[in-house]
């Protein structure tokens, strides 16, 4: 009985503590956001992370290299990462805009990189703007649950919302819409791969900070750890080389 006890003891001893995460593989979501995140076939959802590219990718997976954490990488819609993110411990969502109202429903690493909100107009466009509010009137394009998006619909601009920015760019270019609100960078370049050339950046504002966004039940540990990797590749020159890459 004695012999039975000491072994359920050291059985016992042996039981990973609850919040330890090694034994727990994290769980990324990105979209087709190019070029910070994109499928490298332009499909529009992808299973595996060898088939996902990008400027923020190739940072999570920098980072995760400087890591002992085991991890997938699922390209998917962004409305289906994000609420996926909020419901699970040991998911996260990137590149995500660090903003007030988001700031306590997640546990943040980074920032990843940066982008810069930009109106664009058709192609040949003569239009200028000197302020945001040049825009009032117009129908600007967005999608669902984008923080640029929201940030417009609050100060009462009327955008007509996709559940993804897919189809936006031509949307634009056939005059469906006055405008589209995309990042300065992904903007041109997402178009062309919608086979849309010569968008007009007429405005850009509010200067962001990209991040990779976790669950708010996920293990301090695996944060700590996380930015710990953030911090390697910042120092080793990983960052700045991936940053170079994409034109930053």
């Amino acid at each position: 009985m004695r012999k039975m006890l000491v072994l359920g003891l050291l059985a016992l001893l042996l039981v990973p503590a609850a919040g330890v995460h090694a034994a727990d593989k994290l769980y990324f979501y990105t979209e087709n956001f190019p070029p910070y995140n994109m499928s490298a076939s332009g499909r529009a959802f992808e299973h595996k992370g060898d088939d996902i590219d990008g400027l923020c990718t190739e940072m999570v997976k920098a980072i995760m290299s400087h890591t002992e954490l085991e991890y997938i990488i699922k390209l998917r819609n962004w409305d289906y990462g994000y609420n996926r993110v909020l419901d699970k411990p040991n998911h996260g969502i990137f590149c995500t805009t660090y903003t007030e109202d988001r700031a306590p429903q997640f546990k943040w690493v980074g920032p990843l990189t940066r982008n810069l909100w930009t109106i664009f107009a058709p192609p040949g466009s003569d239009l200028e703007m000197d302020d945001l509010e040049d825009a009032k009137g117009m129908t600007i394009g967005g999608y669902r649950g984008d923080v640029m998006t929201d940030y417009l619909l609050k100060r009462g601009y009327t955008v007509s919302q996709l559940d993804s920015d897919d189809l936006n760019p031509k949307r634009l270019a056939l005059e469906q819409i006055d405008l589209w609100i995309a990042d300065r960078l992904a903007g041109p370049y997402f178009a062309s791969q919608q086979d849309v050339e010569g968008l007009v950046p007429v405005y850009s504002f509010n200067k962001t900070e990209l991040y990779l966004a976790m669950n708010q039940n996920t293990p301090e540990q695996v944060i700590q750890e996380l930015n710990k990797g953030l911090e390697t590749i910042r120092q080793n020159g990983m960052y700045e080389a991936i940053e170079d890459k994409y034109g930053l």
